[in-house]
């Protein structure tokens, strides 16, 4: 950890809010301005980073300076997903034994040179979250990332999450909303037509624009904007 400027740990107190996700777009957007970067996946009993950076299948090597990250394009990438021989294997470890391979994680792996290191961690605050902090603020963390999504239910979890961060020590550097709405110009959108008589409905999408272009061509400049989830309504969908 010495050889890693900044550590950037990305959280969320509640789950499916895409976290994972972001912590690999946010890792390949600081590699695309030419920064070193690795990429830490400590959600021990879900670890998703391997299936969505394509690495499943990939094992973890082990050389003289310690554990070799995976790498995909030019990010360094560990996950408790690399050590497990099936993918659908679950990982039924209690609290200690959760803490104590997250302090091998930050241990032994060896990332060499690296400007930024992204830590995901799963969701909540309880052991794993209190177990990297406390082993990142010795190392020096630059701060939390916390992603979070309009629904009242994941605001309730994330305002814990904030106060996890003051209490733990942990500086906020920003809240990420996710799914909050598409935005999305009208020629880009795929048009389907209902079926009154229950089969597939049909792809119109070509008929829709050309009509479009024909009849009204000045909605091809148009921007159709949605709600994914409605907020007004807590969780419910």
């Amino acid at each position: 950890m010495a050889t890693v400027k900044h550590k950037i740990l990305i959280l969320s107190g509640k789950g499916g809010v895409s976290k994972s996700t972001f912590s690999a777009q946010l890792s390949f957007a600081l590699a695309a301005m030419d920064h070193e970067v690795g990429l830490l996946d400590i959600d021990i009993c879900g670890p998703s980073i391997p299936k969505m950076l394509g690495l499943e299948g990939q094992e973890v090597h082990v050389n003289n300076l310690g554990w070799s990250p995976v790498y995909v394009d030019s990010i360094g990438v560990m996950s408790i997903g690399f050590m497990l021989h099936d993918p659908d294997d679950a990982v039924i470890w209690r609290g200690a034994r959760k803490a104590d391979h997250i302090k091998k994680f930050v241990k032994n792996v060896y990332w060499g040179e690296l400007d930024f290191l992204i830590v995901d961690a799963p969701p909540g605050t309880s052991d794993e979250q209190i177990e990297i902090s406390q082993l990142l603020k010795k190392r020096g963390i630059d701060g939390a990332i916390i992603v979070s999504t309009p629904q009242q239910v994941s605001l309730i979890d994330n305002r814990k999450m904030v106060n996890f961060c003051k209490k733990v020590g942990i500086q906020v550097l920003g809240i990420v909303e996710n799914m909050s709405g598409l935005s999305q110009p009208l020629s880009d959108i795929k048009y389907m037509k209902r079926s009154m008589n229950g089969e597939e409905p049909e792809d119109v999408t070509k008929r829709a624009l050309k009509i479009m272009k024909e009849k009204a061509p000045e909605l091809l400049d148009y921007i159709a904007c949605t709600e994914v989830f409605d907020s007004s309504g807590g969780g419910a969908a």
